[in-house]
């Protein structure tokens, strides 16, 4: 498979001036409380290049992306072309030294965030950068052209984010081996743990009974709610034929149920504000029950993509002009 065009030309019209400004200033934000509490400190080279699961990514890539660039490397073990690329994305994370962190996620055991980002076949390489999302390439790649990407997504990150990297030190502990011997285990890490392991394994069901165990007791529980909230979405999603789906969309605009259906096929395929805009749009179409159904679903797809997606906030502000 051919690469994809590496060029970061399309950076600019992804993120959009203002949003770019909004990222910067949390950027900022993130990094001045992290000096408040006494910094980060240097990281050993080891640190530089991470595997993340679904449990993770929040915390690991998209948090992280407010201090360093993530690349992320969508990777099976099955995948030849992938054991070709991923060695030299390991060693360019080392060589270029803190300017990037190199996150590798198995999309075998993260079939969630495979979706979510819209890759359809591996390697796939994307870049996260204060919190937003930027496709790279796709397919085998030569050194010289991986390294030109590495170098124009690096400017980018420092002069339009101001993401300056890590600093490494080769005589620092490898941060990752101390978090895992002194971080405690919370009350509902077993529940929790077994709703991603059921999810990996495609077992919707027993991992929307297993967030529903943790709300049981712990009804603000934020991660069981998401989880939650991501489960039922791709149980309902797993008995869809996508092509009736869409059609039953097309020839029935005021139906509520299909413009429900096609939303979350929207959402699961990534299109995220595809998703929102259908549902607002079949708000204004509709009145009573089927208003309500359409209104609940988007506030459900509004915990999947997270209260502080930007999108989720226009989508609010949108919703509230349909119902009133």
């Amino acid at each position: 498979m051919q690469p994809r065009n590496m060029s970061m030309s399309g950076v600019v019209d992804l993120a959009a001036v203002k949003a770019a400004q909004e990222a910067k200033a949390k950027a900022e934000q993130t990094r001045a409380e992290t000096a408040r509490q006494g910094g980060a400190g240097a990281v050993s080279p080891a640190d530089l290049v991470i595997d993340v699961d679904e449990a993770g990514f929040e915390r690991e890539v998209l948090q992280r992306s407010a201090e360093v660039p993530v690349v992320i490397d969508f990777w099976a073990e099955w995948c030849q072309p992938c054991k070709q690329l991923s060695p030299v994305l390991e060693r360019l994370a080392v060589e270029y030294n803190g300017r990037f962190l190199l996150a590798k996620i198995d999309v075998d055991a993260n079939q969630m965030l495979m979706q979510q980002f819209g890759v359809q076949g591996i390697p796939a390489v994307f870049a996260v950068v204060a919190g937003q999302a930027l496709p790279l390439f796709q397919g085998a790649a030569g050194e010289a052209q991986i390294r030109q990407t590495l170098d124009q997504l690096v400017q980018v990150a420092e002069q339009r984010f101001g993401l300056t990297g890590l600093t490494v030190d080769a005589d620092a502990e490898p941060a990752s081996a101390e978090a895992a011997e002194t971080e405690p285990a919370g009350p509902y890490d077993a529940l929790l743990e077994a709703a991603v392991r059921a999810l990996d394994a495609g077992d919707f069901g027993g991992a929307v009974q297993a967030y529903r165990n943790v709300l049981a007791d712990d009804p603000g529980n934020s991660e069981a709610k998401l989880g939650l909230a991501q489960a039922e979405l791709l149980q309902r999603v797993g008995g869809m034929d996508p092509q009736q789906v869409r059609k039953d969309a097309a020839d029935k605009p005021e139906d509520a149920q299909a413009q429900i259906a096609a939303a979350d096929l929207d959402l699961v395929g990534g299109h995220v504000e595809d998703a929102f805009g259908r549902l607002i749009d079949t708000v204004r179409r509709t009145a009573g029950d089927d208003r309500d159904a359409v209104r609940l679903r988007l506030l459900e797809l509004f915990e999947v993509v997270g209260p502080e997606d930007p999108r989720v906030g226009a989508a609010r502000r949108a919703l509230a002009r349909a119902l009133f």
